[in-house]
């Protein structure tokens, strides 16, 4: 706050007081016409200006819900340091501004705060002290409704993001369907990305996560079919459901040993992806994990699995050979179905369950059973697909 002399009479007053003192002219409404700024009890309310360049006064400690709707005049905006929460749609339509850093004094980002502000470079603090899910990083560009009431898609674009230290989770869809996001720096503070964090990032090529992230959530990456390389550090333990599906241009990944479960349909769609070691400490592929890797040629599946899910390899094209484990009890319904490039295989004896049309359409296969014939329970006309088996094949 600060002092400024009535235009009335005269005389000092705060520049936070709606009235003179003395002479009770409205000191706010002088404030607006001259500034450009409703505020009201340090709540910048609406801004009413029209400059390009917009410094927010030191004595705003709250950005008001809405307060630069649809401001796309404006290129720049100062946020003072003393600002602690950012309303909701506070930026909302901003088209213009190219940057904007958010002081660490913010602990509040309110829903669709910068809903609509393509091709923007964001800065963000950390928010709050992590005890409650709206300090999380999350939902801070907006969504859309469609009208069964079903979160559908953003309205923005940011092209940069940068995420200072101290946030801890990237909360679900936070950058859901921001197609212009070319990079993001995550830092090492981070230890989860969240359901659909990343969704429809079409634009997105590459990304590093830190080694403090232990979850990457289901879709957390779906569908950004841009990205070419990713690096998962040895601190993850889970690939949630469809974490990278259709991230079809992905040409190569690395496990590392700290996972042990790769989720339903993780990779299902990563068409350009041509290889992939799965580290031993996996104990779980879920079903249609590799579906649709068309790219894929080879892949050795570790002693540690005991069950390859249904559809887990369906449609791999390009897949040439696959060593399954003595580890292995059960191969899924189509497990293998539409791998047209597979000539041979062995079951090993552990193997008590087939399930049907598991090497459906495998048009050049021969599976060698190490079984001296078919057990009880199987239906190897259905199970595996027509194809010619060796039964008590031995391994050499």
């Amino acid at each position: 706050m600060a002092l400024i002399k009535c235009p009335e009479c005269g005389n000092m007053v705060s520049d936070s007081s709606d009235k003179c003192i003395h002479c009770g002219y409205s000191i706010s409404s002088y404030l607006k016409y001259k500034t450009g700024f409703d505020i009201e009890n340090c709540v910048l309310k609406k801004y009413v200006g029209n400059e390009k360049e917009v410094i927010i006064p030191d004595s705003v400690k709250e950005i008001g819900n809405e307060a630069f709707y649809k401001c796309d005049f404006i290129q720049k905006i100062t946020i003072p340091d003393g600002v602690t929460s950012i309303g909701d749609y506070a930026f909302k339509g901003c088209i213009l501004l190219d940057k904007i850093d958010v002081p660490e004094s913010v602990k509040r980002i309110g829903f669709g705060a910068f809903s609509g502000c393509r091709g923007i470079e964001l800065s963000l603090p950390f928010i709050g002290d992590g005890t409650r899910e709206d300090d999380y990083l999350g939902y801070i560009f907006g969504v859309l409704m469609n009208k069964y009431g079903i979160l559908e898609k953003t309205v923005d674009d940011p092209s940069e993001i940068i995420l200072k230290r101290g946030i801890t989770f990237i909360n679900k869809k936070a950058f859901y369907n921001c197609s212009g996001l070319l990079e993001i720096v995550i830092p090492d503070s981070v230890t989860r990305i969240g359901t659909s964090a990343f969704y429809n990032c079409t634009s997105l090529t590459s990304i590093t996560i830190p080694n403090s992230v232990t979850i990457i959530g289901d879709e957390a990456f779906f569908y950004c079919t841009s990205l070419t390389s990713i690096t998962i550090p040895n601190s993850v333990t889970s690939i949630g459901e469809s974490a990278f599906c259709g991230c079809e241009s992905l040409t190569s990944i690395t496990i590392p040993n700290s996972v042990t479960s790769i989720g339903e349909s993780a990779f299902c769609g990563c068409e350009s992806l041509t290889s992939i070691t799965i580290p031993n400490s996996v104990t779980s592929i879920g079903r249609r994990a590799f579906q649709r890797c068309k790219s894929l040629t080879n892949i050795t599946i570790p002693n540690s699995v005991t069950s390859i899910g249904d559809y887990t390899f369906c449609d791999c094209a390009s897949l040439t050979s696959i060593t399954i484990p003595n580890s292995v009890t059960s191969i899924g319904a189509y497990a293998f179905s539409y791998c047209k490039s597979l000539t041979s295989i062995v079951i090993p004896n552990s193997v008590t369950h087939i399930g049907y049309y598991a090497f459906d359409n495998c048009t050049s296969l021969t599976i060698y059973c190490e079984r001296e014939s078919e057990p009880d329970g199987w239906s190897a006309v259905l199970s595996l697909g027509h194809r010619p088996v060796v039964w008590g094949y031995k391994k050499k």
